[in-house]
C-alpha cells in the first residue's frame, strides 16, 4: 500500500475518531450537565427562554439533541424528557424524533464513509456464517432496520452503527430511524410532558414506563409485525429443502 492510499484511509476515520474522541471526553466531562438535577435546576430559565423565543429554542434544542446522538455524548434520554418538558408531547415528540434522526444519519455517514464500506465489502467476499449473515440481512433490509429500532434493547448507538458496516442505503437507514423510534419518543416524552409535577413533588420519573405491560405489549407486537418478512422467508425456505 503506497503513502497516498495510507493517507486516504486514514482520512476517511477521521470523522469516527473524531466522534470516538469526543464521546470519550463528554462520558466525563458533560455527564453533570446533561442529568436531570441540572434539567431540575434550570428548569424556570429554559421555560423563560422558550417563551421569549420559541422559534430559537426549537432549532437549538433539535441541533444540541442531534449533538448529542452523533457523538454518542450521555443524556440521550435526558433530552427527550426535556423535548416533552419544553415543547408538550406534541410537537416534543416531533422535535424529539427528528434531532434523533439527524444525529443518527451523521454517525451512520461517518462509520460508513471511515469502515462501514470495507467491511461491507469483506463480509461479501467472506464465506461461511459471515457471509450468510450479510446476505440474511441483505435480503431483509427493512425489516431488520426496523426491528433494531423497535427492540428496547438494541442500544441506539449500535442501531446507528450496524447498518453503516452492512452497507444499507441512507435513505434506507434515515427513513426506518425516523419511523422506528416513534414509539419509545413518544413514550419518553409524555413522561417529559408532565415533568412539572414530577418537580413540584420533588421526585425524580419512571423511566421504566417503556417495560410496562400496556407499553411493552403493543411495542412488542410492531417488532413481531417487523418480523414477519422474515419468518415468511424462512418458512419458504424450509419448504423449498
Amino acid at each position: 500500500m503506497d503513502d497516498t492510499t495510507t493517507r486516504s484511509a486514514w482520512g476517511r476515520r477521521v470523522p469516527i475518531i473524531v466522534i470516538a474522541a469526543v464521546a470519550l471526553i463528554g462520558a466525563f466531562t458533560l455527564r453533570d450537565y446533561l442529568s436531570f438535577d441540572a434539567l431540575a435546576r434550570n428548569r424556570a430559565e429554559l421555560l423563560a427562554f422558550r417563551d421569549a423565543n420559541y422559534l430559537a429554542s426549537v432549532a437549538g434544542f433539535v441541533a444540541a439533541y442531534a449533538a448529542i446522538v452523533a457523538f454518542s455524548l450521555p443524556g440521550a434520554t435526558i433530552a427527550t424528557l426535556t423535548g416533552g418538558f419544553l415543547f408538550a408531547t406534541f410537537p416534543g415528540a416531533l422535535y424529539n424524533i427528528t434531532g434523533a434522526t439527524l444525529g443518527a444519519i451523521a454517525i451512520f455517514l461517518a462509520a460508513r464513509w471511515g469502515l462501514g464500506e470495507r467491511l461491507s465489502a469483506r463480509m461479501t467476499a467472506g464465506e461461511g456464517l459471515i457471509r450468510r449473515i450479510k446476505t440474511g440481512i441483505d435480503e431483509n433490509q427493512w425489516s431488520m432496520l426496523f426491528l433494531i429500532r423497535l427492540v428496547p434493547a438494541v442500544p441506539f448507538f449500535v442501531a446507528n452503527l450496524v447498518p453503516a458496516f452492512m452497507n444499507v442505503a441512507l435513505w434506507r437507514f434515515a427513513v426506518s430511524t425516523f419511523l422506528g423510534i416513534i414509539p419509545g419518543a413518544v413514550v419518553y416524552t409524555s413522561v417529559g410532558a408532565g415533568l412539572g409535577e414530577v418537580f413540584a413533588r420533588g421526585e425524580t420519573p419512571d423511566l421504566g414506563i417503556v417495560f410496562e405491560p400496556h407499553i411493552l405489549l403493543p411495542i412488542l407486537g410492531l417488532c413481531l409485525l417487523a418480523a414477519l418478512p422474515i419468518l415468511i422467508k424462512a418458512l419458504r425456505g424450509r419448504k423449498g429443502l
